[in-house]
């Protein structure tokens, strides 16, 4: 893991970005989020509407509400408002940022 040079805020950034993973329906509801969007990424519309993924999850509006709260505030989202709905998309450079950091390459 490529560690050297990691700042402490960095260390504190990532952690919170694990602990918003930690919970389980968070993670299911980053992944379903994820899943959308790479079918969306092949129409180049790489969001998707909260309203659509809540049929699939097992949890009610107001618990998705909270968990995407935490998925924005840890940066693994983005969220716009569009009229009344709530879409969302993964945070792709944050996703790169983390591939780098825990890539196995030697520089």
């Amino acid at each position: 893991m490529k560690q050297s040079g990691m700042k402490p805020s960095d260390i504190k950034r990532i952690t919170k970005i694990f602990k918003a993973l930690s919970n389980e329906n968070r993670l299911e509801l980053f992944l379903e989020i994820l899943k959308i969007n790479e079918k969306s990424f092949e129409t180049e519309c790489a969001e998707c509407f909260i309203t659509d993924i809540m049929g699939t999850l097992s949890i009610g509006a107001p618990t998705v509400s909270h968990h995407m709260k935490e998925l924005t505030n840890a940066g693994l989202v983005i969220t716009e408002r569009k009229g009344k709905f709530l879409t969302a998309k993964i945070n792709d450079e944050l996703i790169k940022e983390l591939a780098e950091i825990f890539s196995t390459e030697k520089s």
